[in-house]
């Protein structure tokens, strides 16, 4: 049974007790068939993106390991990052000419959603390693606030809207905010790519770090993580070899694995799909090396979109509320795992598990987390698993 499945169930028994209790009957609410529903509930979302999750005390980390990378289960590229901040940072993937984006394929965990006008971008984490350059670095959104706490990152943008710069500069978040800025720290730069200067900007990651930070006011202490869960050893579950994830007409991509070295690996669209065309796809590489796109890992993560002005749908600004607990299907040595995912403290990764509560353990490697709505549809067919999202 899919998840959606068993929470339909759920709602549907509770609302025939409540009805019957009203006509003087006593009923014991029979369980869920086949799963439960999980002892969970849904963490209200507020008007208003302000974090409404219990702090963590931020204990010690239990690494046995110093040189072991929370966020990879293998050892770091670089180890003596560790004893750093994480950087996050806003990198486009639109319009098309900005790719190959630079730095990609570096990030341990990297986060993708819909932004507007039927477009995506992504939210890439460094901490094990670096690139000389990212990018190119476009604006922020009230969503990255959220990838910003779990793992108690500095966070680069480049400008955001006055609703989102606003919310961002006076939250805790402030001392942690790298924006473009007069000088060479922050160190911004733009590429020698020949489109325009708006997103012709990047992000010199491994300059801020040898070169700015020292000079920053901000804390830069190694942060302390809840040990993600991971297991080298392939789970059970369903065949997820092809998995087409459409955002759009413009946006829409493929993940296809590749057996002999476990990983999948991310194929892009080429053009819209407008009157009738058919999907085109191509590589997605990373500009430094040449490198393709891999993910150890692909996640599907079901989360509510809200605008934040709900009386005018022209205006998308979204709150994409990352908190509690909702849908996820996790892809991973070729198979396909549905679950949950669960954030329960505001300044700690989200966990994935099953039905039951049971962690769902990841590969070790890099994560790759596709941010759909509430009311998105998938499926699983002969050709591949299918995910549509729907505009809220």
């Amino acid at each position: 049974m899919k998840p959606w499945d068993s929470l339909r169930w759920g709602l549907l028994s509770g609302l025939l007790f409540l009805a019957l209790s009203a006509c003087g009957a006593t009923l014991t609410p029979w369980p869920t068939p086949e799963t439960p529903v999980p002892s969970a509930t849904f963490t209200p979302f507020p008007a208003l993106p302000t974090p409404s999750l219990t702090p963590s005390p931020f204990p010690p980390t239990s690494t046995p390991d110093p040189t072991l990378n929370p966020l990879t289960g293998l050892p770091a590229v670089h180890p003596e990052l560790l004893q750093h901040r994480p950087v996050a940072i806003k990198i486009t993937n639109f319009p098309r000419y900005v790719r190959p984006q630079s730095g990609l394929s570096h990030a341990d965990v990297v986060f993708e959603y819909y932004i507007e006008a039927e477009l995506t971008r992504f939210i890439a984490v460094f901490y094990g390693d670096e690139a000389e350059r990212v990018g190119p670095v476009r604006s922020g959104r009230y969503f990255d606030a959220h990838v910003a706490r779990m793992f108690q990152s500095f966070f680069v943008f480049k400008f955001a809207d006055p609703r989102v710069m606003r919310y961002l500069t006076n939250s805790d978040l402030a001392p942690y905010l790298l924006v473009i800025e007069n000088g060479e720290c922050p160190p911004f730069a733009l590429g020698k790519n020949t489109f325009d200067n708006y997103n012709n900007v990047f992000f010199e990651l491994v300059k801020f770090r040898r070169v700015c930070l020292a000079g920053m006011q901000a804390e830069d202490r190694p942060p302390s993580f809840t040990p993600w869960r991971f297991d080298p050893r392939p789970p059970q579950g369903e065949v997820g070899v092809r998995i087409s994830i459409r955002y759009s007409a413009d946006s829409y991509h493929l993940w296809l694995y590749d057996a002999s070295s476990g990983r999948y690996q991310r194929y892009q669209e080429t053009a819209d799909t407008r009157d009738g065309k058919p999907e085109s796809y191509a590589p997605l590489t990373d500009a430094l090396d040449g490198r393709p796109i891999l993910a150890d890992n692909v996640v599907v993560l079901f989360v509510p979109h809200l605008f934040a002005n709900r009386y005018d749908k022209d205006d998308e600004v979204f709150q994409i509320n990352l908190e509690g607990f909702g849908p996820a299907v996790l892809f991973r040595d070729g198979m396909a795992q549905e679950g949950y995912w669960r954030r329960e403290e505001t300044y700690q990764p989200l966990r994935l598990t099953d039905a039951y509560g049971e962690p769902l353990p990841l590969r070790p490697g890099i994560t790759f987390y596709q941010v759909l709505g509430l009311s998105s549809r998938y499926w699983s067919a002969p050709d591949g698993w299918h995910f549509i999202f729907q505009f809220p």
